[in-house]
């Protein structure tokens, strides 16, 4: 198993692609969220994740998390379903503000 790991801004931030002549099962996607938590809000932000094949751009249409909030010191998890990349296949997370989160992507080749 293999990690990689990124803060995630408010630009697109491509957690990975695929090499040539390779296959990744996505196992684990989690988004921390560091900033404290002050009880006021002013921490939480939303995020994008879009699951893009290769030679297409990012749209609505590969868009699996759309406007997410994370709370102010919590983690989102997302593992209950499993994602086969194949080569070029890009995973690309956008912020919201402000830029606080950091997202930890496992994968396996097969």
């Amino acid at each position: 198993m293999a990690i990689v790991t990124a803060a995630v801004l408010t630009t697109d931030t491509t957690l990975i692609t695929v090499p040539s002549s390779k296959k990744y099962a996505l196992t684990t996607l989690l988004v921390c969220n560091t900033a404290t938590d002050d009880g006021t809000g002013t921490g939480d932000t939303k995020f994008d994740c879009h699951v893009i094949p290769n030679g297409d751009s990012k749209s609505n249409t590969n868009l699996i998390l759309n406007d997410l909030a994370v709370a102010a010191a919590d983690t989102f998890t997302f593992s209950a379903e499993r994602l086969i990349l194949e080569a070029g296949d890009r995973v690309v997370l956008v912020s919201g503000s402000p830029t606080n989160l950091s997202a930890t992507l496992s994968f396996l080749e097969v």
